[in-house]
C-alpha cells in the first residue's frame, strides 16, 4: 500500500514540477518581460529548487565518451558484455588510432568493478570508472533495478549475487582484477573464496574498498539500526510490492524511494544546506557551484528497488548474523572459507571518515584471508576521507586511485 499511495504522490507532484521548470525559465529568461522586474532572480531560483524538490530522478548515464590516455584523447564506447536479468556486465572499451598508444593499452590490466546494490545506480562510481581507465581496461556490474525486472523471472537472493560475480570472475579470464566497493565487498569475498575452494583460478587482485567485512567493529548508525531490529521487522516495515504500471508487478522489493529517505535522514542539516547553497547560488549567479550541485543530487536522488530477498539476507547474513566472519556462511551448501584464497594478492581501503563502514571492518578481510602470504596483503586508510571521499573526489584521485594503480600494477607485470 505504501508504494502505491508513494506512486500517486509523484503523479499528483508531476504538473506542479513541469510548472516549477517553466516558471523558472520564464522568470530568468533575458528577453521574459517577467525577467525585468525587482527580485525576478529570486523568484527564478526559488522554482528551480521547488522542481528539483518535486521532479522525478531518472537512471543517470555514465556518458564517459573520451577520456585522456597519456598524452592522447582516446574514445570511449560503452557496451554490455553480458546480460544478466538482474545485473549487466558493461565494458567500457577504449579507441585510438595512434598504434603505440593502442598497443600500451592493450597490455594494461584488466579491471572488474563490482558496484553496490544498496539503492543507488552504479553510476555512482562514474568517476571511479573515469580514473581507472586511463590506466586499466574496465568492467563494471550495472545492477537493474527490481522493479524493472518482469515478475516472471526468478528471485534473486545474496547468494545469486555471489554466483553473478562468479560467472563474470570465470568470463573475464585468470588475468583479471577485481575491485569492490563498499556492500560487495561481502559477496566478492564469498565469490573468490568459493572459486579457491573448487580449485579455479582467482583473480590476480581484489582490492576491497570501505565494506562490511566484519561489521562488529566500529559500528555505525547503518549497522546499529539492522543489529537493533529483528528480520521480521524489516520484512513487515520496509517491503513492498511493485505497482501495476512496472514491468516487476507484484515482485517484493526494498523500494528505493524509502532508501532515500533513509539516505537523507542520517544528514538532514547537510542536505537542508546544500538546497540553501544550492538557491543562493542561482541568486549570485553561480553557474559553476549550481551545476554541481545538479550534478551531485541527480546521482543521489536516482535510487533503485532492491529484490527484498536480498535485501533480507543481506541483513541477516552480514550485519545481525556475521556469517562470514563467523564461519558460518553457506552458499547453495557450501562453506565460504577466505583462508582458502593462496595466491590472489589483497588490498583493503578504508576512509578515516567513513561513517558508513566504521572502522577496521574492511581491513578485518586481511586476518580472513589467512591463507594469503603478508607480503601480498596491504591496507591502505584515506586520511580525511568519508565514504564517498575513497571513491570519488579529490582524495579518491590523489590518495587512493595511485595506491590501488599501483597495487594492481605490481602484479600484472607482464
Amino acid at each position: 500500500m505504501l508504494y502505491q499511495l508513494y506512486e500517486t504522490q509523484r503523479a499528483l507532484l508531476s504538473p506542479f514540477a513541469e510548472f516549477a521548470s517553466a516558471s523558472s525559465k520564464l522568470y530568468r529568461h533575458p528577453l521574459s518581460p517577467f525577467g525585468q522586474g525587482p527580485g525576478a532572480q529570486r523568484v527564478s531560483a526559488g522554482f528551480d529548487l521547488m522542481h528539483r524538490l518535486t521532479k522525478e530522478y531518472e537512471k543517470p548515464q555514465f556518458n564517459i565518451t573520451n577520456i585522456q590516455v597519456g598524452d592522447i584523447e582516446v574514445v570511449v564506447q560503452q557496451q554490455v558484455a553480458l546480460a544478466k536479468p538482474f545485473c549487466k556486465l558493461l565494458r567500457f572499451k577504449r579507441y585510438t588510432d595512434d598504434a603505440q598508444q593502442l598497443t600500451r593499452m592493450r597490455k594494461q590490466p584488466s579491471v572488474l568493478v563490482v558496484a553496490p546494490l544498496s539503492g543507488h545506480h552504479s553510476t555512482l562510481l562514474r568517476e571511479t570508472v573515469r580514473t581507472l581507465l586511463r590506466d586499466h581496461k574496465v568492467y563494471i556490474t550495472d545492477w537493474v533495478d527490481a522493479r524493472m525486472v518482469p515478475a516472471d523471472a526468478e528471485a534473486f537472493h545474496l547468494d545469486d549475487y555471489v554466483r553473478y560475480v562468479q560467472e563474470f570472475i570465470r568470463l573475464l579470464g585468470p588475468d583479471i582484477n577485481v575491485i569492490s566497493v563498499c556492500q560487495p565487498t561481502v559477496p566478492v569475498l564469498a565469490a573468490v573464496s568459493l572459486l579457491a575452494s573448487a580449485g579455479e583460478f582467482t583473480p590476480r587482485t581484489m582490492t576491497m574498498m570501505g565494506g562490511p567485512i566484519d561489521a562488529r567493529r566500529s559500528p555505525t548508525a547503518v549497522n546499529n539500526l539492522a543489529t537493533n531490529k529483528s528480520i521480521e521487522w524489516f520484512e513487515h516495515n520496509v517491503i513492498q510490492r511493485v505497482p501495476q504500471n512496472y514491468p516487476g508487478a507484484g515482485r517484493r522489493v526494498y523500494p528505493g524511494f524509502l532508501q532515500h529517505t533513509g539516505f537523507t535522514a542520517m544528514n538532514p542539516d547537510r542536505h537542508l544546506n546544500a538546497h540553501y547553497d544550492y538557491f543562493l547560488d542561482l541568486i549570485r549567479g553561480d553557474d559553476d557551484s549550481a551545476e554541481s550541485h545538479r550534478q551531485f543530487y541527480d546521482e543521489y536522488n536516482a535510487v533503485l528497488d532492491m529484490p527484498a530477498e536480498y535485501y533480507l539476507d543481506t541483513i541477516k547474513t552480514v550485519f545481525q548474523d556475521f556469517a562470514l566472519v563467523n564461519g558460518t556462511w553457506r552458499v547453495a551448501g557450501e562453506l565460504v572459507r577466505p583462508q582458502d584464497i593462496k595466491s590472489t594478492a589483497m588490498l583493503t581501503v578504508e576512509g578515516e571518515l567513513d561513517d558508513i563502514s566504521g572502522s577496521g571492518q574492511t581491513a578485518a578481510a586481511i586476518e580472513l584471508c589467512a591463507g594469503i602470504p603478508k607480503t601480498r596483503k596491504r591496507h591502505y586508510e584515506v586520511a580525511g576521507a568519508g565514504h564517498y571521499g575513497i571513491f570519488s573526489g579529490r582524495r579518491w584521485r590523489d590518495f587512493a586511485y595511485p595506491e590501488i594503480r599501483d597495487f594492481i600494477a605490481k602484479y600484472n607485470k607482464q
